[in-house]
């Protein structure tokens, strides 16, 4: 459990340098290139993305690392394996849209046992590592007591590919409408997930994510007492492409409505 702290405060270092980093940045012009037709990325996403490697590879050069720009840096020998979102919202970002974040975890093995988060713009910083609960600016945090769905306060997101997953959504989108008190579409997962944990959102739910959108921030979830699981129930781990967070009072609620429109 020691290790697990230790590893918890260098991906709290490493996001809080690339959170600064990013925030001194956001207003001025950007570079933009397109991985897809609604798929962005900027200048900042990598530059942030190397001052996390460094970090990383400083302490850690044996562990591998799985990066959203950068891909896999594969040690096949380690046991470890840091996952990395350098900007998780970068379409915010290159809007000025002060939502987004840097999100980073350390999987052993197959399990998440450290992760941080950080929103530069309102200089929060997410964090847990395994067994030791979730913290928010090092206070700590839980998920909220709400236990109707008609009381709570939802998020989700929407995939970058339009076709049979935006389609879809759009048809969660409608049935949660009538069923919560509101939704909301931030535009940053890593975040989303984290509001989940503080109690801010009492779900939230999102189709073709990747492994850097959630891994720090379901293990932060997870550590405030609220359960991750995919559309269907089973046990969520951050390479599975659709994820329901919830305060775990809703999640059985959650799970009903989304398994009538499957």
């Amino acid at each position: 459990m020691k290790k697990n702290i230790e590893f918890k405060n260098l991906a709290e270092a490493a996001a809080k340098a690339a959170g600064t980093l990013l925030r001194k940045n956001l207003s001025k012009k950007h570079s933009i290139s397109y991985k897809g037709r609604k798929n962005l990325v900027t200048e900042m996403d990598k530059e942030s993305e190397a001052l996390i490697i460094s970090c990383i590879r400083d302490k850690y050069p044996e562990h591998s690392i799985l990066s959203e720009e950068s891909g896999l840096f594969d040690k096949p020998r380690s046991r470890y394996k840091w996952i990395i979102d350098p900007l998780d919202g970068t379409t915010n970002y290159a809007h000025g849209f002060n939502f987004f974040a840097v999100s980073i975890a350390l999987m052993k093995e197959n399990k998440i046992i450290a992760g941080a988060v950080y929103g530069p713009m309102r200089n929060e910083l997410y964090s847990a590592a395994r067994g030791c609960g979730a913290h928010l600016n090092k206070k700590r945090i839980q998920v909220s007591k709400v236990n109707a769905i008609g009381e709570s306060l939802l998020s989700t997101g929407f995939p970058y590919k339009l076709g049979k997953a935006m389609r879809k959504n759009i048809g969660y989108f409608v049935s949660f409408m009538m069923k919560a008190q509101a939704i909301r579409r931030p535009g940053s997962a890593s975040l989303d997930l984290c509001y989940v944990a503080a109690g801010r959102f009492d779900g939230f739910w999102e189709m073709e994510l990747h492994p850097w959108d959630t891994a720090a921030g379901v293990l932060i979830v997870e550590e405030a007492g609220g359960t991750v699981t995919d559309f269907k129930g089973n046990a969520f781990n951050p390479f599975m492409r659709q994820v329901v967070a919830s305060n775990s009072k809703i999640h059985s609620q959650m799970l009903h409505v989304l398994r009538r429109k499957d």
